[in-house]
This record gives C-alpha cells, structure tokens and sequence, in this order.
C-alpha cells in the first residue's frame, strides 16, 4: 500500500504539460480485444501522458505508445519515441463515447522537452 502512495506522490510532482502530440496506441480493451488506434497527447510529462480514445480500457492495462517525430520534426532527424505504458486513470471525457486516459510510462521515459501550447 505504501508502494502505490509513493508512486502516486511522485506522478503527480512531476509537472505535466499541456500538449499535442500524435499518438499511436495499441493494447487490448477491457474486454480483451486487440486495438489501435491513432490518437492525441492532451499532457505529458516525462514519465507519462493523457490522451483521449474511444476504447474502454481498464486501469492496470499494459499499453505500447508511439509518438511519431518524423512527421513533425523535419528540421530534425529525431527517432520516433516508443515505449510501454500501463493505465493509472480513466474518466470520461468532454466528447461522448470518448475516454480521457493517464498512463504512467513503464519503459523508457520521455525526454524531449516542450512548452506548454499556452505559453508566450
């Protein structure tokens, strides 16, 4: 129990920031079925992100997510970020049928450094 309290501690220390970015996720959905699905980072943080989908997943989820760079980096020859995640979080989201999902990143963590979209 102490375990789950430190880590929710530390994911909530670290500061997410508010941007968009694509998202290609796959996993199985709470009924077991094989998904993917492109979507979009509403925030992220080194060590996780939310984003929106239209799948029900269930918290405890093991999920691969991939942030294609090269579509958007072109001044950059950047890799593509992959890693694994598993769901902390789910709630309902603004738009039906939609979920709004927090995964905390279970390989390697994010490094690429952004400003929030509400920045000057």
């Amino acid at each position: 129990m102490v375990h789950l309290t430190q880590t929710a501690s530390k994911q909530r220390s670290e500061r997410r920031i508010a941007v968009r970015l694509p998202l290609q996720v796959r996993g199985r959905d709470s009924r077991g079925v094989v998904f993917e699905e492109d979507t979009s980072s509403e925030n992220l943080c080194r060590s996780g992100a939310a984003f929106v989908t239209r799948f029900d997943v269930a918290i405890g989820s093991d999920l691969e997510i991939r942030i294609p760079f090269s579509n958007y980096a072109a001044r950059r020859a950047e890799a593509d970020f992959a890693t694994q995640g598993r769901v902390v979080h789910v709630a309902d989201s603004s738009t039906r049928g939609e979920r709004l999902v927090g995964v905390q990143f279970t390989g390697p963590h994010f490094q690429r450094v952004f400003r929030p979209e509400n920045a000057v």
